[in-house]
């Protein structure tokens, strides 16, 4: 028996094989490994990669094999858009083989002036991201390769008004766009459908957000043309959690539903919001996204709604809801009075027909969409991009917080290793440090771009606690001190039990050592009492200078010492092999 469900143009049951074998075919070991069905028609799942379990997606749906095949999806998506490996330095031999990205990448020399090559992007494009022609080469360097001898690399998109090529960095592309825009599908119009519908789903929800729009209830009779989906509703309502769905569409121009739980426990609510050209699809993202991930237990970790309009509105807050929907949302939302009038909108067709009507809505309002396709695993997936529309962080954010920032870092860091932790070295990164103005509470690794062993230093390891040690090694006991105290503070909870002792040693070591009244001798038998001999050693020779970055080994260029960081190192191998196949 085959199960069909709107907006998708194969059965359930062919896309899970299809998904399945394809993923076997290229050397991925995915399995599920948790399942929720909290309320009726509402499931979810979990899955991730064996081999590399940082490599993981969520599906949900009204079935168990509609959870799947969404998860399933979701996993190409991310695979055939690197996303999955979008936060990383991919290491030397990946920076320097024949693609980095994608066999059609195309590679920018660097200028002379540091000015942007020609070739980048296009005029819409460069009048968006860079209106007063501020942007440089060395801000569109990509975190991936790091490969300034290279250059810029870019991905070719289609400029959907005409067809036409257009270059865009990749830097631009994993700094503002994240995962937005991405889907995968049984066709390429069914992806493309789902990645439009996902673009005005944030567009239109951050704009209700942002602007506090009171949006209308939708009709009673109107949701029960559709009794599985009320179902799921009504248990949820059953559990003492009121609930009310809203026409996002604003008027019926787009087609956007809103779903909020109000939880009275603790006076919070949680917004959920799907779109889709069917209005059908469209609820039932919207209902099954409430608790996708979530059972009825974990729904206390909302925030309350607020009076506080500039709160609402700043952009750190849009970008928590994308992130886990946790954002605050404003008490105008829910005004008896909306701002808009319902509409019962609905657009049925074929997906081809769906993704036509799309983009005209957005060609309507001066906007264009700029798509990548990709079928190299076998699926069809695709990337979209919708200046103005679909960006997750604003497009100063190349400037300001861009994510190839830790570079220097990383290669300073580095240094230490092969000068044995030089007086150089250390001067070296310590100005890097200073130069780069990175704030204390910043997670080294993060910012280098590497995936840290859970239970090492380097998982915790925080910039202020790295100037700790620098300051240690240079011989700055006071600084030192200052910085110990505030790395104990800020990680008492991730920090492991080995290197809390060690800070807490540290922090009374270096008292010791400054009080010029007490003998320091005096002091050891005890302090091996409280902390241990071998931690009481290592904080003792660390101050005299004689041991540098205890417990930290610096990283070496082929981050062989990262064992999670190869993990996902051999899944990107997987991939590349599978483009590299795909372009013969």
């Amino acid at each position: 028996m085959k199960t069909y469900i709107p907006g998708k143009d194969a059965a359930l049951e062919e896309s899970i094989n299809r998904f399945e074998s394809k993923l076997t075919a290229a050397g991925f070991n995915v399995e599920p490994v948790s399942w929720l069905n909290p309320v009726p028609n509402v499931w979810s799942v979990h899955i991730r990669d064996v081999d590399a379990p940082m490599n993981f997606t969520n599906g949900k749906g009204a079935s168990k094999k509609a959870a799947l095949a969404s998860a399933l999806g979701e996993y190409f998506e991310r695979l055939s858009c690197n996303y999955f490996y979008a936060d990383f330095y991919l290491g030397k031999e990946i920076a320097d083989s024949s693609f980095v990205h994608y066999p059609n990448e195309k590679w920018f020399p660097l200028t002379d002036d540091d000015s942007l090559p020609e070739g980048l992007l296009d005029q819409p494009m460069s009048a968006f991201y860079d209106p007063d022609q501020m942007l440089t080469c060395s801000d569109l360097i990509d975190l991936q390769s790091a490969n300034e001898d290279r250059g810029i690399c870019a991905l070719p998109f289609a400029r959907q008004k005409d067809q036409q090529t257009v270059y865009v960095p990749m830097n631009i592309i994993g700094n503002l766009y994240v995962s937005n825009g991405m889907s995968a599908g049984n066709t390429q119009t069914e992806a493309r459908s789902q990645a439009l519908s996902e673009v005005f789903e944030r567009a239109i929800k951050n704009r209700i957000i942002s602007q506090r729009l009171s949006m209308p209830e939708i009709p009673a009779e109107v949701l029960a043309q559709y009794p599985s989906i009320q179902a799921s509703i009504d248990a949820m309502v059953a559990e003492g959690f009121p609930i009310v769905v809203y026409d996002a569409s604003m008027g019926g121009n787009y087609p956007v539903v809103c779903v909020t739980l109000f939880n009275p426990h603790n006076g919070t609510c949680f917004t959920s919001w799907g779109a889709h050209p069917r209005f059908q699809v469209a609820l039932e993202r919207t209902v099954t996204e409430l608790l996708q991930g979530r059972s009825l237990k974990d729904l206390d970790v909302f925030e309350a709604p607020s009076f506080h309009d500039e709160d609402v509105a700043d952009h750190h807050n849009l970008e928590t809801h994308f992130i886990d929907s946790s954002g605050t949302v404003s008490w105008d939302m829910f005004k008896d009075t909306p701002d808009y009038a319902f509409a019962e909108w609905n657009f049925e067709g074929t997906s081809q027909e769906e993704v036509d009507w799309l983009l005209a809505k957005l060609h309507a309002e001066d906007a264009d969409a700029y798509i990548a396709d990709y079928d190299h695993l076998g699926v069809n997936c695709c990337r979209i991009i919708v200046p103005g529309w679909s960006e997750i962080y604003p497009p100063e954010e190349v400037q300001l917080c861009n994510n190839n920032r830790g570079t220097d870092l990383r290669d300073a860091l580095g240094m230490l290793l092969a000068t044995e932790y030089s007086d150089d070295a250390c001067e070296f990164l310590f100005d890097v440090l200073e130069m780069a103005d990175f704030d204390d509470s910043y997670m080294v690794c993060e910012l280098m771009g590497i995936a840290p062993d859970a239970g090492t230093i380097w998982k915790s390891l925080t910039i202020g606690e790295l100037k700790c040690l620098l300051a240690l090694a240079m011989g700055d006991l006071e600084s030192t001190q200052d910085f110990a105290v505030w790395s104990l503070d800020y990680n008492a909870t991730i920090y492991s039990q080995e290197r809390s002792v060690f800070m807490r040693c540290l922090i009374a070591s270096l008292e010791l050592a400054q009080d010029k009244e007490r003998d320091p001798v005096e002091y050891r038998r005890a302090f091996g009492f409280t902390y241990g001999d071998s931690v009481t050693e290592a904080v003792w020779q660390s101050i005299t200078g004689d041991i540098r970055f205890y417990g930290l080994t610096a990283p070496e260029a082929s981050l062989t010492e990262f064992g999670a960081h190869q993990k996902l190192l051999g899944s990107y191998h997987k991939l590349q092999k599978a483009k590299a196949a795909a372009q013969d």
